[in-house]
């Protein structure tokens, strides 16, 4: 019997990226899986590679069960309904993982220079669209988690022992998720719901491989990429926390791939163990 049976999970941005590996192991391992996203097949963001669909499609290519939700997640509304369209249709949620972000939306080069000289939505697409579009999924998803007081909370971030992330409003919003997740882990300390943040090392995402001109079966032909991780590394992450029956003892805590990996013994789809990331 696979491990995460009759879990119910929903994962947000799952159209691409760190969003698409974890749905994709989340139902590897048998849980049901709500993949919600803006992308669908045709109609992608910004005409990036990925949809909500074709992740769905692999989920069930491999034997798995899931659906794709058409879901902007800086509408209040869309999520609500969301999260509403789960409960009458499971009853539960067991797993939440906010992956939704939106710097994507933004044509800029990441590269490390004082924040005065980048523009001024640069906030708006890491806090509004990012940070206030994960709280916004936690504020109606935990009142369903709390009816059945269970669950697994995961926020995808990025974290390097502490270290400044390069870039300001970079490292702003993703020490946000970080202290948030701590916030959470209070809030939810006499229930049996568990928070925490996952942050995976330099993920070979859709975007990334299209950067280099290279894809997911070439990719060891670029030098650059050969310390990369898949997708599949975080998502294999969190499904070995979700099947953890001792999670609770990780409450509240910035997690690194790389080191649950050691803990729970998986490696990534090449069969490699991927240290922790370090800048």
């Amino acid at each position: 019997m696979k491990r995460l049976a009759g879990k119910i999970a929903l994962v947000t941005g799952g159209s691409r990226g760190a969003g698409r590996g974890i749905a994709i192991e989340l139902g590897k391992a048998g849980a049901v899986v709500y993949v919600s996203g803006r992308s669908l097949r045709g109609t992608t963001t910004n005409g990036f590679p990925g949809s909500i669909d074709e992740t769905v499609e692999e989920i069930l290519k491999n034997g798995g069960e899931a659906y794709a939700c058409r879901c902007d997640h800086t509408r209040d509304e869309d999520t609500q309904a969301l999260i509403e369209r789960i409960r009458q249709e499971q009853g539960r949620l067991d797993i939440l993982v906010n992956n939704v972000w939106g710097l994507h939306d933004l044509d800029v080069n990441l590269q490390p220079k004082p924040f005065w000289e980048y523009p001024l939505n640069m906030w708006d697409a890491m806090f509004q669209s990012g940070v206030r579009a994960q709280i916004a999924t936690n504020h109606y998803a935990i009142p369903l988690m709390l009816e059945a007081d269970s669950g697994l909370i995961v926020h995808t971030t990025f974290r390097d022992q502490d270290k400044y992330l390069g870039t300001f409003y970079y490292d702003l919003a993703k020490n946000t998720i970080n202290r948030s997740v701590f916030g959470l882990a209070h809030d939810l300390k006499n229930t049996k719901i568990t928070a925490v943040a996952v942050s995976p090392g330099w993920m070979r995402t859709e975007l990334v491989l299209r950067n280099f001109n290279t894809d997911e079966n070439h990719w060891k032909e670029v030098e650059a990429l050969k310390h990369t991780e898949s997708p599949h590394y975080i998502g294999r992450a969190v499904s070995a926390l979700a099947g953890d029956g001792e999670v609770k003892l990780k409450n509240g805590l910035v997690l690194q791939v790389g080191d649950l990996a050691r803990e729970y013994g998986f490696t990534d789809v090449d069969g490699r163990f991927i240290p922790p990331f370090l800048i």
